[in-house]
């Protein structure tokens, strides 16, 4: 469904000469073909919508950290260009979870997987991917789980 909607995205945006669009939504497919020569590579299927979500929001991450060096190093025109590319990428994401939903979806994992103390976290951060990919954001969620299961332990 994702790849189907980069394409359409990749003509529309030819269509329209839109050039920051088009060369980001390029970037997105040729990273995903990566992935899926990786995959290959040990005999997996290509990547899954899951995947592909995870991918996205991995260069988001990247975007986001090159920006704030870019701005760092006096470079504020090379930080709007990251910027740019970070809200095209996140047009592909589902909404994002607010602070109430992520603790409601921390504390519902807590209880799925029976977590009782800090060793658990890799699995309640597990089980959170597992369900929240491309929706919620793991750097947030792990402070939350950490927090949680200090309370418990």
């Amino acid at each position: 469904m994702l790849r189907a909607r980069l394409t359409t995205e990749m003509k529309e945006a030819m269509k329209a000469g839109d050039k920051d669009k088009l060369a980001t939504v390029r970037m997105i497919q040729a990273a995903l073909k990566d992935k899926d020569i990786e995959a290959r590579g040990l005999g997996k299927e290509p990547a899954s919508d899951e995947e592909i979500l995870s991918l996205l929001q991995k260069m988001i991450k990247q975007r986001t950290e090159s920006a704030s060096v870019y701005e760092q190093g006096g470079r504020p025109e090379l930080a709007a260009n990251e910027r740019a590319e970070i809200a095209i990428i996140e047009a592909f994401l589902p909404k994002q979870m607010d602070e109430t939903e992520m603790k409601a979806a921390v504390e519902a994992a807590i209880l799925e997987t029976g977590a009782a103390g800090q060793k658990d976290m890799g699995r309640v951060i597990a089980a959170l991917k597992g369900t929240f990919a491309g929706r919620m954001d793991f750097g947030k969620a792990s402070g939350l789980v950490k927090a949680a299961l200090a309370a418990k332990g």
